[in-house]
């Protein structure tokens, strides 16, 4: 068994050793949540590879910090609506890697408005991305994962909390995808893999700024009393993809301070 010890750093706790030799994905990583989660991981031992669609930038200086900070994280640009995209990011990684342990799923977006002002390009957007493109990282990975391995998804209580009269669409998406991992936690954990999809509510991110226009209306509905913390989400997802995590299966896991309750 690997020896791990708990290091403060901050805010955050990182388990040293807790994913070292393994070989982590995640789909959507050079910023926000995604950007905590692939630091979360590298910090513990693991290889990540990171997508991104256009932040070059941000992608380049995570990949920088985590260097600096001793950890190993590589990014590729590739869009995560492109089916042939993401089959090519991973078929990437596994011959470059010879394995596959966890991969993360969190690629995804909306835009809020009523069912009958959103565009065309707008729903397939979401769609594409939000459901197509989570179930297409997940079908050309889940083959390379072993015994041990982990498929996490990246959701949203949207999927069944409608606090106001624009997220309908983009609850659907992220209901589907609650759904989808329901289903594959049968077909998958036969194999000894595990998968879960992780819900956060209001986190403080810079497409959501707990300083932001709506952060004061947001902040009186959670009862805590605070937005959520990337690293946080990020902790969540390190557990599930742990040791520790492995006999959780199929579960949505709301991480919202209550907002949905």
């Amino acid at each position: 068994m690997t020896h791990s010890t708990t290091i403060q750093n901050g805010t955050e706790n990182y388990v040293e050793n807790r994913h070292a030799g393994k070989v982590a994905l995640v789909m959507g990583g050079a910023r926000g949540i995604g950007a905590g989660i692939v630091s979360r991981l590298a910090a513990e031992g693991a290889r990540v590879t990171f997508t991104y669609a256009s932040a070059t930038a941000e992608a380049d200086a995570l990949v920088t910090r985590i260097a600096e900070s001793g950890g190993q994280a590589i990014g590729v640009k590739a869009n995560s609506a492109d089916r042939v995209q993401i089959r090519e990011v991973i078929s990437n990684v596994t011959t470059q890697e010879g394995r596959l342990d966890i991969v993360v799923a969190n690629a995804g977006g909306g835009t809020k408005k009523r069912v009958d002002q959103l565009s065309d390009d707008e729903i397939d957007h979401m769609i594409n991305v939000n459901i197509r493109g989570t179930l297409d990282t997940i079908r050309f990975s889940t083959p390379h994962l072993g015994e041990g391995g982990r498929a996490i998804v990246i959701g949203s209580v949207s999927a069944n909390h409608f606090p106001d009269d624009v997220t309908s669409i983009y609850g659907m998406t992220k209901g589907a995808v609650a759904s989808l991992v329901r289903g594959l936690s049968r077909e998958l954990g036969p194999r000894g893999i595990t998968i879960n999809n992780v819900q956060p509510g209001p986190v403080n991110t810079p497409a959501n700024p707990q300083d932001g226009p709506y952060g004061d209306t947001l902040r009186a509905t959670i009862p805590v009393g605070r937005f959520g913390r990337v690293d946080e989400v990020a902790s969540l997802v390190s557990h599930l993809a742990s040791e520790d995590g492995a006999y959780v299966n199929g579960a949505s896991l709301d991480i919202d301070g209550g907002y949905s309750a």
